[in-house]
């Protein structure tokens, strides 16, 4: 029987609708829009609120051809109904001619479509039809009847579909054959610039930064971003309201409830009330939250209707932030009590499915403190709280943990976050060291069921070994690793190789502080050679890569000390590690490297950059020793001998004192006593220094010789053992001191042959410090042939060359393998003369991207402006 028509027409259903004062047109999704009018189907596809119906109603207002518009209501499931209102519509802005087709379908015969369709395609210009809302048609004979008007009427139609879910058409026919145009929630959402340019028409004014925040939160959905505009117009502070409304309490809360929550079935709503407190889900999760087995399906028709529930791939999903939000405030009032219990079984089942950073954070939600810390230390995930982004975070998953007694774990948890914080004190040192002597009171060493656990005890003693200075601890560290190790399953030792990896560096950092540098060395070097795939593993690569660095730099390797360093930044740089991540050493051996090169002004740009990467991170004795060292030397360099003899002097937070740390400091102070014309109190100054340091003892030889006291300074190089594996700074300095030595006891042929042999070791090194500091007598010698040639160009400023041409000296700051090949790029593009914005679009790049670069190349040209990172480069051969 054919379906009448029940109700009165509505002619606000075909009117298009009107957009409000505070709609902001959008520029980017308008252009896409115009591909509607070359496809014959268009797609607007997004959750309730998403801007679909305005953004369509903008786009035509500004079409010149016929346009029908039609919102589509749940009882067009008829398809009498339906086809009389689209009649209609096509009716009212004048696509069918009067007579025809009948402006009347609810006695409709099966010939209607046909005939429509062929009316359609006898147009000379195209009709757009909009369907809005057009989820609400359910039933397979519209959507049956609607495809073939499309596929019938040519290029006489252009449907447009405003909807929540994809329609029941067989869109993957128009996918392939390229005739579909479509928008769908990522696009409509809205940019920090869309979202200040919005607000401003609310009236409100907000940072780009601050807006970035808001858009995370609400993933710009723009029915969110409407109403919290319009309640932070009424709020005395919009910026702090913008910030910190309460999704659950606002007209949020509301549109959500009454547009997902409330048309949802019981058991649907009770799904995602319960999965509100989790970050992400997937249906196992959401059934053990649940108890029962049916989340898959619901899970799968909530994202098919984009009700806020977002696919993540490989069965995983997660919740709109603020949907969130408040499905966990409505959590709290229609079950209280329960959210606990929540967390706790969303912690156990996650553990059991090898999740355990997440199972932490829902154990600590539940306050299962010893569950989230035996996670942690049998799991081998104590890496994490010891290094990377977030280690010793105090607003972290432990942040709410009592001072309680309880498993072992929880005294090393506590201990390994104490001695990661980045404002370690006295006393956290001494607490964590407190919880770290309970733990192993409590775990016995014998106990093999507790392997993981043992080796995730050694790694937070070898960190406070690092802490402390104390290479016994670190010793008796690595001894109980290996042990452990052997019990531990070879599956969590593939997992967490970041565990043993940390350990390592961390027991090299004591040693080194100790001076026991073949120990260091053999800890060290297995770190630094292993990739690492985590970012605890990384920041692990890069503090050995730095300290191995700075042990060639103490045994006067200047080149090996330099492309470690700088492995150890790029490093950093790769792994995409925040400064405050790293104690910045790196940086500081660079700075060293620097001033044996009398590059003056590198250094001290370096020195500012490792001072910016350690200032976040922990007290460490061995970097804020070198820092002290590289800042006073850079004292002395300024003519500041007072200044600089107290930073060398400057207390370092260590249990016991590092011999080189005190040999290096006690070199400063004898230089700056000599700089003050004190040659006898210089001399005393290294009196204790002796050969077990060849670097130490030939500086210190050269103090004597500057002393006056060339007998002593020779004695003192006599006592360097041989074979000790020293490098050229050391060969050099002790060449130089016995030149000085012999042109003292007036053998002059002696001294130039020491000399030239010392130029010929520093030039591959471009060592030129122990030239400067040598003094006056080296500068006959060096200003006559044949030594004369070979300084110049390196050592010398404009020193003539036998043909009579002057070679300019050209320090060379940084070794250009350092450089990416996209930074090479940028760099030459530079060189051109060309904006960021065209070398982004030389490249197909963003310019943000181009701009991140261009800050990588200046930090490593350790340079600040364009044309100074252009001339460098070009002094380095690069461009």
């Amino acid at each position: 029987m054919p379906d009448p028509l029940p109700d009165p027409f509505l002619r606000t259903r075909i009117a298009v609708p009107v957009t409000p004062g505070t709609y902001l047109r959008r520029p980017r999704l308008l252009h896409r829009l115009d591909g509607a009018l070359r496809t014959p189907l268009t797609l607007v596809e997004g959750p309730a609120g998403g801007g679909k119906t305005l953004l369509t109603a903008d786009w035509v207002a500004g079409l010149d051809g016929p346009v029908a518009w039609l919102t589509v209501e749940p009882g067009d499931n008829r398809p009498g109904v339906f086809w009389s209102y689209v009649l209609k519509a096509l009716g009212s802005c004048g696509a069918l001619r009067s007579g025809d087709l009948p402006a009347d379908a609810s006695r409709m015969t099966g010939g209607l479509p046909a005939r429509l369709a062929a009316a359609l395609e006898a147009r000379e210009r195209p009709v757009v039809l909009v369907l809005d809302d057009f989820d609400r048609v359910g039933a397979p004979e519209v959507a049956e009847q609607l495809e073939f008007v499309l596929r019938h009427a040519g290029r006489g139609l252009r449907l447009v579909l405003v909807t929540r879910t994809e329609p029941l058409l067989p869109l993957h026919r128009y996918r392939a054959a390229g005739e579909v145009t479509e928008i769908r929630a990522a696009e409509l959402a809205f940019t920090p610039e869309e979202t200040v340019d919005l607000l401003h028409l609310h009236g409100l004014t907000l940072p780009v930064a601050a807006a970035r925040a808001l858009v995370d939160r609400t993933r710009g959905w723009a029915a969110g971003l409407r109403l919290s505009a319009l309640a932070a117009t009424r709020s005395a502070d919009p910026e702090v309201y913008l910030k910190e409304f309460e999704a659950g309490h606002s007209a949020i809360a509301d549109f959500l409830l009454a547009e997902v929550l409330e048309g949802c079935a019981e058991r649907t709503q009770d799904l995602l009330l319960r999965v509100s407190v989790l970050e992400r889900f997937c249906p196992e999760l959401a059934n053990a939250l649940t108890g029962r087995v049916d989340a898959e399906p619901l899970l799968v028709a909530l994202h098919r209707a984009n009700a806020f529930v977002e696919d993540l791939g490989h069965t995983w999903y997660r919740l709109h932030p603020l949907f969130r939000e408040i499905l966990r405030a409505h959590l709290r009032v229609r079950l209280p009590g329960l959210e606990p219990e929540l967390h706790l079984r969303a912690a156990r089942w996650l553990r059991r499915s090898g999740h355990t950073a997440e199972a932490v954070a829902h154990g600590a939600a539940a306050g299962a403190w010893d569950f989230a810390a035996d996670a942690v230390v049998d799991d081998l995930a104590i890496g994490r709280l010891m290094a990377g982004p977030r280690a010793g975070d105090p607003d972290g998953p432990f942040a709410g943990m009592g001072p309680e007694r309880g498993s072992p774990a929880r005294d090393l948890v506590r201990a390994a976050l104490r001695l990661a914080r980045n404002d370690l004190s006295r006393h956290d040192l001494d607490d964590a060291l407190l919880h770290l002597r309970r733990a192993g009171e409590r775990q016995p060493d014998g106990d093999r069921a507790s392997a993981a656990a043992r080796l995730s005890r050694a790694a937070v003693e070898a960190l406070a070994a690092r802490r402390t200075g104390d290479p016994s601890r670190a010793g008796a560290a690595l001894d109980a690793a290996e042990r452990a190790a052997r019990d531990v399953p070879a599956r969590l030792l593939e997992e967490r190789p970041e565990v043993l990896a940390l350990l390592r560096a961390h027991a090299g950092a004591a040693y080194l502080w100790a001076g026991r540098f073949e120990e260091a060395r053999a800890a060290l070097t297995p770190v630094a050679r292993a990739a690492q795939g985590s970012p605890c593993g990384a920041v692990a690569k890069e503090e050995a890569l730095a300290h191995l660095a700075l042990l060639d730099h103490l045994t006067g390797w200047l080149g090996r000390a330099e492309q470690k360093a700088l492995a150890a930044v790029s490093e950093e740089e790769r792994a995409g590690l925040p400064r405050e991540s790293g104690s910045g050493l790196g940086r500081l051996v660079l700075a060293a490297v620097a001033l044996d090169r009398r590059e003056t002004e590198r250094a001290r740009h370096l020195l500012d950059g490792g001072a910016r990467a350690g200032a976040e991170g922990p007290p460490d004795p061995v970097p804020e020793a070198l820092r002290a060292l590289v800042t006073a030397r850079l004292l002395l360099a300024d003519g500041k001998p007072r200044a600089a003899a107290e930073a060398a002097r400057r207390p370092v937070p260590a249990e016991a004192p590092s011999p080189w740390a005190e040999g290096h400091a006690a070199l400063v102070v004898a230089a700056a006593r000599l700089a003050e014309g004190r040659a006898d109190a210089a001399a005393e100054a290294v009196r204790d220094l002796t050969g077990d340091r060849p670097l130490c003892a030939t500086e210190a030889a050269g103090v004597h010789l500057a002393a006056g006291r060339p007998e002593d300074a020779v004695a003192l190089l006599d006592t360097v053992r041989a074979g000790s594996g020293a490098g050229p700074a050391v060969a050099v300095r002790a060449l130089l001191v016995r030149a000085g030595a012999a042109r003292r006891a007036g053998d002059e042929d002696a001294a130039r042959k020491l000399v030239e042999r010392a130029l010929l070791d520093a030039r591959r090194e471009r060592l030129r410090g122990p030239f400067r500091d040598a003094g006056a007598w080296l500068r006959p010698l060096l200003a006559a042939p044949p030594l004369r040639e070979l300084a110049a160009g390196w050592l010398t400023p404009d020193a003539p060359r036998p043909d009579g041409r002057t070679v300019p000296t050209t320090p060379v700051e940084l070794a250009a393998a350092e450089l990416s090949g996209r930074e090479r790029d940028v760099l030459e593009r530079l060189a051109g003369m060309m904006s960021a914005e065209e070398i982004a679009a030389d490249l197909h790049v963003s310019v943000n991207t181009v701009k991140s670069h261009l800050k990588s190349a200046y930090r490593k040209l350790a340079v600040n402006r364009r044309g100074d990172a252009v001339r460098r480069a070009r002094a380095l051969g690069l461009l």
